[in-house]
C-alpha cells in the first residue's frame, strides 16, 4: 500500500470521508498475522513490508511497481496535501478565517487519492461506487475563489511568488498542485480515473494561487511584481 494514505498524521481526514484504502490497510493490520502485532496484545504496527521488493497494491488488489505511475500520481497528490497543511499553519498563526477550506480541501484530496488508487481496469462495480469522485468539490472551490477575487485588486502584472509567509507557502503548494495534476492527467485519460479528479486539482491550483493574494492583501504584504532584468 502506498504510505500516504495510512501515516497517523491523516487520520482526522481518513475519519471524516470515504477514505476507503484506509478500511482495507486497517483489515490487512488487524489480521492474525504475528508479524503485525508487537508482543502477544495483537497492535498493529504502521509497517507491513509488503513493500520490501519494490511493488505495491491498488485499491483493486493489483501488485504494480512502486514507480507506476499511479503510485507516483499518489505520492504528489500526499506530497500536495503535506503542502498545503504547511501553508495553513503559517495561516493559522496569522488569524486567517479561510483555513477551515485548507482543512476541507487535505481530506478532499484523500478522496482524490482512493479514486485515482482504483484504476477502473481491474475495479469491480463495488469498488467504482465507493470511489466514485463528485463534482461539488469542485463547485465548492469556483465559489470560494469568486469570493476572493470580488475583494482583490485587479491584477495588472505578473507576480512572483511573495506576500509574506502565509502566501509564499501557498504559492508553494499551488506549484505542488500543477505537478500532481500532469501526473493525474494520463491516468484520466486513458479512463482508468473519473474526470472530476483532473478537474478538481486544476481548479485547486487556482484557488491557491487566488488565496496566496488574498492572504498577502489581508496581512498588508506586499507582492513582488515581475520585472524584466535590464
Amino acid at each position: 500500500m502506498t504510505q500516504f494514505i495510512f501515516k497517523p498524521a491523516h487520520f482526522r481526514c481518513v475519519l471524516q470521508t470515504r477514505w476507503l484504502l484506509s478500511e482495507h490497510r486497517t483489515q490487512k493490520l488487524l489480521c492474525s498475522d504475528r508479524r503485525y502485532s508487537t508482543g502477544g496484545d495483537n497492535t498493529p504496527k504502521i509497517y507491513t513490508k509488503t513493500g520490501d521488493k519494490g511493488f505495491s497494491s491498488t485499491f483493486t488488489g493489483e501488485r504494480r511497481p512502486k514507480e507506476d505511475h499511479i503510485f507516483e500520481a499518489l505520492g504528489n497528490t500526499d506530497e500536495l496535501s503535506s503542502a498545503i497543511g504547511l501553508a495553513r499553519e503559517f495561516c493559522l498563526d496569522k488569524g486567517h478565517t479561510f483555513t477551515y477550506q485548507l482543512d476541507k480541501i487535505q481530506c478532499i484530496l484523500q478522496d482524490v487519492g482512493s479514486n485515482v488508487a482504483t484504476p477502473r481496469s481491474s475495479a469491480r462495480d463495488s469498488h467504482i461506487k465507493r470511489t466514485k469522485f463528485t463534482v461539488q468539490p469542485i463547485a465548492d472551490l469556483e465559489t470560494w475563489i469568486d469570493a476572493f477575487t470580488e475583494e482583490l485588486p485587479p491584477l495588472t502584472n505578473f507576480i512572483l511568488p511573495s506576500g509574506g509567509k502565509s502566501s509564499a507557502a501557498l504559492h508553494l503548494a499551488r506549484t505542488v498542485c500543477r505537478r500532481a495534476e500532469r501526473s493525474v492527467a494520463p491516468i484520466v485519460r486513458s479512463g482508468e480515473a473519473d474526470p472530476e479528479v483532473a478537474k478538481f486539482l486544476n481548479r485547486l491550483s487556482d484557488y491557491l494561487f487566488t488565496v496566496a493574494r488574498y492572504a498577502a492583501m489581508k496581512e498588508d504584504k506586499e507582492e513582488t511584481i515581475y520585472k524584466r532584468p535590464e
